[in-house]
């Protein structure tokens, strides 16, 4: 193969979008003793931002409740920029969905654990994602429907 035909993969840059948390009841929710009930909603997407050239994003919500106040709400959008060339295109984007989302979520995770820490609550480590079996589940999802899941 020449070495134009070479896939390319490569990271050029790494950021945060978008982070924000929110403590609706302080200080009286300092004084609740019980542990609060916590969801957690990650979402995936991906844009083609040039040619050969993608952002991806791992959005991850955590939300915190005791009865029916919001102790926190931390919300992050972990991004990066990739180098994804010279790959058949129906490698693209499981790609950026898998490989590039893996590669994010573990600065998705520190961020959400030091927002919950600075707002004084105990750090809340996110359990390791399986994002192929996400991208699967999404995949079928699409397939039931009849739609076809492009990367914009």
């Amino acid at each position: 193969m020449s070495e134009q035909a070479q896939p390319v993969f490569s990271i050029e840059k790494l950021y945060v979008k978008d982070l924000s948390i929110e403590v609706p009841n302080a200080p009286q929710i300092f004084l609740e003793r019980e542990t609060p009930q916590i969801s957690v909603e990650l979402n995936t997407s991906a844009n083609k931002v040039d040619e050969g050239i993608y952002n991806v994003a791992v959005n991850v919500t955590v939300k915190a409740v005791h009865g029916e106040k919001t102790v926190f709400l931390v919300e992050v959008a972990q991004c990066g920029v990739f180098q994804i060339r010279n790959f058949p295109e129906a490698d693209v984007q499981p790609v950026t969905m898998i490989g590039c989302a893996n590669i994010l979520f573990p600065y998705a995770r520190e961020a959400v654990s030091d927002a919950i820490s600075r707002a004084g609550f105990q750090p809340i480590l996110l359990a390791p994602v399986n994002f192929e079996a996400l991208y699967q589940a999404r995949m079928e999802q699409q397939q039931a429907a009849g739609k076809d899941v492009v990367i914009q």
